[in-house]
């Protein structure tokens, strides 16, 4: 055959053989179309696309990726089991990333020479690459939505015709892909919007305003696959946003003014907030990264608007997981506190409704007049801790009860009272009334008033009893506690007199000390005789001056000067009160250790300030005493008494008041406890004797002198000068307090900003 015939032979093949790839790649798409078809679920189609792939490209594996667009990567499904794992990289990086970011196909014989690839994958896997084909997925449009990846031919090298047909299998399959993937989208879309549905019928139902804001942060955390939400409510009163954090005992509220930080950005303005990257934010504070420890690095905050346009509060979402938040996050987290607002304010009313009662609650329990209320039929509905104490009696044994049958007897003059308002409609009172309880006659104040609705239409009655059996002995009481004549002219007074007021005093209080041992060894008898006759002895002290009792406190006492009837030398008397109560106290003393019996130390502290003052009540019931952080640090110097070895501390503001008059010397500047600002405070010495402190004028001396060392970080000196007051007197304790702390400050220098101020610990 001669070389003519043979060339027609060959192109006759040729031309065979490259119609039948033809056909059989026209086959092999209509069985990738056909294939398609009886799928429709995206990971179905997914698996059959890289099956045709791989086996039509006698390939060892094979993958295909789509591009999330919400997050710049490229994913595929890989099933384990029941379950899918999903393989998300970034849309720009790799083999991959080059293939879908410039639309290339490319034939790569080597991979391991492509510094494109990424080795670590193989790596991890163990997996060893030879050579990859790799195609951009183009819709009918020519946008790429992903790309299809062949791995290791099993004979040979891809070739060009490989890389034909992929790009005709991967194109052939973009139909189904798109529409799988539209109906995998939709799906979605319903499936959250049945979540949403649910989520807000969920949280809607619940009326505690507490689990109802744990219940929103954590369906908001979930609903954005985020990693933390907080939901504040705006607090009008204080101008704060507050939320609360944890559930049940361990819960705590957390509060910021509602015009500081992304919060308050959002709350002002009423706009939403999507902060990709917050520490490139300058609205961001890091401090709350820095104490807390987490990291926050997107933000998607968004107001909460009521039904009336006003925003009460924001939602903060932080850290979408796999990327940063979309416009979609915002609009579903827009439509979700809309739903929700009306839920807030629900349980927020709720929770104002609930305070209130438990105040009123509260307020009801903690009167000392009874108060019963009873419904229109006349049953008693209820009745307060003081009602049931009055009437000597238990819950179950009035509520619930007729008031005719319980007011009866005797007492049917209170059902006459009741009518007489449901006559006039106007309230009742009766003065010193006779309520016989339990056998005995009580002296009570009475009052009846309709209980009115809004509408004003009665709903009840309500009955206030107040027992004033014991104020018929005021004055003879009064006079126990303070100066006759004191007395005498708080009854005149009256209301003037006993009414709230801020008035200047100096207070006093004063305290045994180690009475728990005096008790265990005198007994119960032998205790109440000993504190009848200390008692005396004080109050003693304390009328001569013209003070007042206020009350005892188990062995303590407390005391004031200038009230109700302020004095030019209140801080005088006051002094001059403990100056004698330590002196009458030591000669008792000697008497006592003369019986063999224990002596009594007591500590008193002084101050001079500005108190409250006031009665609750009327002339025929007086509960009158003094409250203000005035009293408080008086309570605080007593107590420090113990300390600093001392039996009389005051105030800066009562040495100010009596300096020159008597020998003090300045002790500490401290801080007490419950308070930040710093007091002065001193020792009265004027009570000591040659014998309970020798040489004193000399040691007051050094022991100023000391304290100027201190004060000026001069420790060795401050230490030496303490030392020779206690060679003077071994039993300052004050002066031995002061060269232990001189020792630990030479030990361990005190920081720069160190001024000499002592923080009390205790009260």
């Amino acid at each position: 055959m001669d070389s003519r015939v043979r060339g027609s032979v060959a192109a006759n093949d040729s031309a065979a053989a490259s119609q039948g790839r033809r056909l059989r790649q026209a086959e092999l798409l209509l069985e990738v179309s056909r294939r398609m078809a009886a799928f429709d679920t995206l990971d179905d189609i997914l698996t059959a696309l890289v099956d045709i792939t791989t086996e039509e490209l006698s390939a060892e594996r094979g993958t295909l990726f789509l591009n999330d667009p919400e997050t710049n990567e490229l994913f595929s499904r890989v099933a384990q089991g029941n379950n899918q794992r999903e393989i998300r990289l970034l849309n720009s990086t790799g083999i991959a990333g080059h293939v879908f970011t410039t639309g290339e196909p490319l034939l790569i014989h080597d991979a391991y020479a492509d510094e494109r690839f990424n080795r670590t994958i193989d790596e991890q896997t163990g997996f060893v690459t030879r050579n990859i084909l790799c195609v951009p997925i183009r819709t009918v449009k020519g946008e790429i939505i992903g790309v299809s990846q062949t791995l290791n031919k099993k004979r040979g090298k891809f070739t060009r015709n490989d890389l034909q047909l992929l790009e005709a299998l991967t194109t052939q399959g973009t139909l189904a892909l798109q529409s799988a993937r539209f109906l995998e989208r939709m799906k979605k879309v319903r499936r959250q919007e049945m979540e949403f549905i649910d989520v807000v019928s969920e949280v809607t139902a619940d009326i505690k305003l507490g689990s109802l804001l744990q219940k929103v942060m954590g369906e908001a955390t979930r609903m954005l696959n985020a990693e933390r939400s907080t939901l504040f409510l705006n607090d009008e009163k204080t101008s704060e946003l507050w939320s609360e954090v944890g559930q049940g005992l361990a819960s705590m509220q957390i509060r910021l003014p509602n015009s500081a930080g992304i919060a308050g950005a959002v709350f002002t303005s009423g706009k939403t907030i999507n902060i990709p990257y917050a520490y490139a934010d300058l609205r961001f504070n890091p401090a709350f990264d820095k104490k807390t420890g987490f990291f926050t690095r997107s933000i998607l905050c968004v107001p909460i608007v009521n039904k009336h346009g006003k925003t009460i509060g924001v939602t903060q979402v932080l850290n979408k997981r796999g990327g940063t938040f979309t416009a979609e996050d915002e609009s579903r987290l827009r439509a979700f506190t809309a739903q929700i607002s009306i839920a807030l304010e629900n349980a927020k009313l709720f929770a104002d409704v609930q305070q209130m009662k438990n105040y009123n609650e509260a307020m009801l329990e903690s009167m000392s007049s009874g108060v019963v209320t009873l419904d229109e039929a006349e049953k008693i509905v209820t009745c307060n801790a003081a009602g049931l104490r009055i009437l000597r009696t238990q819950p179950d044994g009035i509520l619930g009860r007729a008031a005719a049958e319980f007011f009866s007897g005797p007492n049917e003059w209170v059902m006459a009272r009741l009518h007489q308002v449901e006559t006039t409609q106007a309230a009742e009172l009766a003065m010193d009334a006779e309520l016989v309880v339990g056998g005995d006659t009580l002296s009570v104040n009475f009052s009846v008033q309709p209980l009115l609705s809004t509408e004003k239409k009665r709903i009840g009655w309500m009955l206030m009893i107040e027992d004033i059996s014991n104020e018929k002995r005021l004055r003879s009481t009064m006079s126990r506690y303070m100066d006759p004549g004191i007395a005498d002219q708080m009854v005149a007074n009256g209301a003037e007199a006993l009414g709230g007021k801020n008035v200047p005093a100096t207070v006093l209080f004063s305290d045994i000390r180690n009475f728990t041992t005096i008790t265990e060894q005198l007994g119960a008898q032998g205790t109440v005789a000993l504190l009848n006759e200390y008692f005396t002895m004080m109050v003693d002290c304390i009328q001569r001056e013209e003070g007042m009792l206020d009350k005892f406190i188990g062995d303590a006492i407390m005391a004031a000067f200038g009230i109700p009837f302020a004095h030019d030398d209140d801080p005088d008397r006051g002094v001059r009160t403990a100056i004698a109560m330590i002196t009458e106290l030591r000669a008792w003393n000697q008497s006592r250790i003369a019986d063999g019996k224990l002596p009594v130390e007591i500590g008193i502290g002084l101050n001079s300030d500005l108190v409250v003052s006031g009665n609750i009540g009327s002339k025929k019931r007086m509960d009158y005493t003094i409250i203000g952080d005035g009293v408080n640090l008086a309570a605080r110097l007593e107590s420090a008494c113990k300390n600093y070895g001392a039996s009389i501390l005051v105030s800066e503001q009562t040495w100010r008041a009596v300096r020159g008059t008597y020998r003090m010397r300045e002790l500490d500047i401290v801080i007490v406890k419950g308070k930040t600002r710093p007091v002065a405070i001193y020792e009265v010495m004027d009570h000591h004797t040659g014998e309970t402190y020798p040489h004193l004028i000399d040691a007051l001396g050094l022991f100023r002198n000391g304290l100027e060392k201190y004060r000026a970080r001069e420790f060795a000196r401050a230490q030496a000068l303490f030392g020779q007051v206690l060679k003077l007197n071994a039993a300052d304790q004050a002066a031995q307090m002061y060269v232990e702390r001189c020792a630990h400050y030479l030990a361990h220098p005190p920081a720069p900003e160190w001024d000499g101020v002592f923080v009390m610990e205790e009260k």
